[in-house]
């Protein structure tokens, strides 16, 4: 029997447990957010009544979900959050979630599609999908390509620290791949700053003459980059110079696979 000052209770009887169940999502987000916060802020946010939230709250401790501050009285997100989480990471492979995002990609934007990830001291395509404009077949799944002239390279270079970035790039040196190919440390360090503040990097030419690619970085659950998805193209026709929407449209769709290997945008 649903108590007379609970006027919540009743309608979560009527719809079941689906209900609850929402509120307590709701609840973990608005921890996950404030990062701590009483009985009566989670019900004046949630538009509930305290009652309901105490009663969800109680059942969140009872599985270690959600711990209460003995200091202040509020409630944070409990250790059975990490215990859930840290079984997702190593069930998700990027290239699964990624896979639906890189067709998307090359059917809107009719070209070459790479997803690549950082193996050693080169850049590594693992997943590939092809536009309707490609001119040719070539299959760049499993070929490891020069990080300091690639656009996806320059994006997984970026996001290192300063000192691993310094091992790799002492072990492999900057050869030239074309003319256009940067082989100046100082300068290729400039454009990788410019790349981590963007958040993309474009490559005209430096990898293979005629070719124009742009990629973006791919995040995982903590907000590290462990990938790079890229479009790459002839550049008489592809140039995200004369396609205004590309860079932006490849950012959201590098932030959606983000979001399936479970970051999530600050």
């Amino acid at each position: 029997m649903a108590a007379r000052n609970d006027p919540d209770q009743g309608v979560e009887a009527q719809g079941g447990g689906v209900q609850s169940v929402d509120r307590a999502l709701q609840i973990l987000d608005i921890l996950a957010r404030a990062g701590d916060a009483g009985v009566s802020e989670i019900a004046e946010e949630m538009g509930v009544h305290k009652s309901t939230v105490s009663r969800l709250v109680g059942s969140l401790v009872g599985r270690q979900l959600v711990r209460q501050n003995s200091e202040r009285g509020k409630y944070q997100l409990g250790f059975g959050i990490l215990r859930l989480a840290s079984s997702i990471p190593g069930r998700l492979s990027v290239v699964h979630e990624a896979r639906e995002i890189l067709e998307s990609l090359a059917a809107q934007y009719k070209e070459t599609v790479n997803l690549a990830v950082l193996r050693s001291n080169y850049d590594v395509n693992v997943d590939q999908a092809m536009g309707p404009s490609t001119l040719a077949t070539h299959d760049w799944v499993g070929s490891l390509t020069p990080l300091h002239a690639t656009s996806s390279g320059k994006v997984l270079l970026a996001a290192l620290a300063a000192d691993e970035r310094d091992t790799i790039l002492k072990r492999t040196g900057l050869p030239a791949r074309t003319p256009n190919t940067i082989t100046n440390r100082a300068e290729l360090e400039k454009q990788l700053l410019d790349i981590s503040r963007q958040g993309y990097a474009v490559v005209q030419g430096e990898f293979e003459i005629g070719l124009t690619a742009v990629a973006v970085p791919i995040f995982n659950h903590v907000g590290n980059v462990i990938a790079a998805v890229s479009i790459s193209g002839p550049t008489f026709r592809f140039s995200p110079e004369t396609d205004p929407g590309l860079i932006e449209g490849l950012r959201e769709a590098g932030l959606t696979i983000s979001a399936r290997m479970g970051y999530r945008v600050q």
